[in-house]
């Protein structure tokens, strides 16, 4: 028998022996958890019984979010009018989308194994990133485009900062900010997700977040951060200073900035410690500064591990917004933009619930299965096949566990692409400039110069 047959017959057995022993639908449960249902039903605006209902209105939003071409067309029955769904979406209350993302990361979190956490701990992955808007002025006016680009050329930017499960990849919580102007740091926007964060937790994120106040914060509240060492720190360390813990790992007391943060009243500043020990090492070529300071608990080559799963953030935002479509939204009125990003967000956890449901039964790790294919499966299955029953669930659960993705540790890819993009010009002036020029003019003498050729009786 081929060899990748036994393994697939290997993997369908053990799947079905996991599923017989054990609660098979844990991570489907939190779904009708009484909690949830009082959490919806606390958000739910005061309707009438319509067509479209909020509950019935945030399935077809999702349904939409999640297919090719995102359109409204077809989303009421028997009809090709789209008014009635765009007006529910417009009463859909954005509090009780962001409320289900919080909700469902959360627990979907909370009802990983201890086997899928690091050294029993959970991790959360920080990462921030752009959205773009149509180029309307009501999104222009909330979200403005970036300064380098001229006006009518450019798209509303909008920043979004998101708190990462590393087990599992759902998503715990996001802050959006604006592209350009104050208080749209992501430093900012982290700050205000830090209730998010438990005791006990690891905060895992690049150079950015390596600041001194976030760590301070950090270790107030009991919880570790791990971080590469931002550029200037890192350019002047020397690993000859501080308490050797070993080669290029050393233990390090930083001093309080002697500016005060604009963002930081001046009582803030005045509590924070003016001394903080942290760790410094060097791991697979970075430098790291980090809360975990011993090194008999936390292990160096057990710090270089932790920091390559900081990559799956960067994963996680392609998926969000190549994958699903997050990064150009469609909407074009600010407030319909943002409830949009937050339905992404939500269907996001929906497959990621899928991935953990299907790893937990499978015997491995949600991150070794793939989004898309997850994401593909689930979108062909309701379509031609539906999951009401049990059977149906089950299929597409044991589907989902046969992909997993290729261990390629260390794998480097140039960014960039293969195939050139098609020679059109680029438009350098807003476009109804540009349709007021020569471009009319031309074009219609070009088809009356078809049409000429076509009929000699027009000459």
């Amino acid at each position: 028998m081929d060899r990748r047959r036994q393994i697939l017959q290997h993997q369908q057995q053990r799947f079905r022996r996991h599923a017989s022993n054990c609660d098979a639908y844990a991570f489907f449960n939190l779904l009708t958890a009484p909690e949830l249902l009082q959490r919806v039903e606390s958000a739910l605006p005061e309707h009438r019984e319509r067509l479209f209902p909020p509950t019935e209105t945030l399935s077809m939003f999702l349904a939409q979010a999640m297919s090719a071409d995102r359109s409204c067309s077809g989303m009421k029955p028997n009809s090709t009018r789209t008014g009635a769904f765009c007006k529910a979406r417009q009463r859909l209350p954005v509090e009780m989308v962001s409320t289900l993302v919080r909700h469902t990361g959360s627990s979907i979190s909370d009802q990983a194994p201890s086997s899928w956490r690091w050294m029993g701990r959970p991790v959360r992955l920080v990462d921030g990133t752009t959205v773009s808007m149509p180029d309307t002025t009501a999104n222009q006016g909330a979200y403005p485009q970036s300064r380098g680009q001229k006006v009518g050329l450019g798209f509303p930017l909008c920043r979004v900062v998101g708190i990462v499960c590393l087990s599992s990849g759902a998503v715990l919580d996001a802050a959006l900010g604006r592209f350009r102007g104050k208080g749209g740091d992501e430093q900012t926007l982290l700050r205000s997700m830090l209730d998010t964060l438990k005791t006990g937790d690891i905060l895992l994120g690049d150079a950015y977040y390596a600041t001194y106040f976030l760590l301070c914060e950090l270790q107030r509240r009991g919880i570790d951060g791990v971080f590469e060492q931002y550029g200037a720190r890192r350019r002047s360390t020397d690993f000859r200073l501080g308490q050797s813990l070993g080669s290029e790992d050393h233990l390090i007391e930083l001093k309080r900035p002697e500016r005060r943060p604009p963002w930081m009243s001046q009582t803030q500043y005045e509590q924070a410690p003016e001394r903080l020990t942290v760790r410094e090492l060097k791991a697979g070529g970075k430098t790291l500064v980090t809360t975990l300071q011993c090194p008999q608990q936390t292990p160096k080559s057990a710090l270089k591990s932790l920091y390559k799963g900081r990559w799956h953030v960067e994963l996680d935002l392609r998926n969000l917004k190549a994958t699903l479509g997050l990064g150009k939204l469609s909407c074009k009125t600010p407030g319909m933009a943002v409830k949009e990003l937050w339905v992404y967000l939500l269907a996001h956890n929906l497959i990621r619930m899928l991935m953990a449901q299907s790893a937990l039964l499978a015997d491995c790790l949600p991150r070794e299965l793939s989004f898309k294919h997850s994401l593909q499966l689930w979108l062909a299955l309701r379509q031609y096949r539906g999951l009401e029953d049990e059977d149906g669930l089950s299929d597409l659960l044991m589907l989902i566990a046969q992909r997993r993705v290729g261990n390629r540790p260390g794998r480097i890819e140039p960014r960039a692409i293969k195939r050139r993009p098609q020679a059109y010009p680029l438009l350098t002036k807003p476009r109804r400039s540009a349709c007021s020029g020569q471009l009319i003019p031309d074009t219609v003498l070009s088809f009356s110069s078809v049409f000429a050729g076509a009929n000699p009786s027009l000459n």
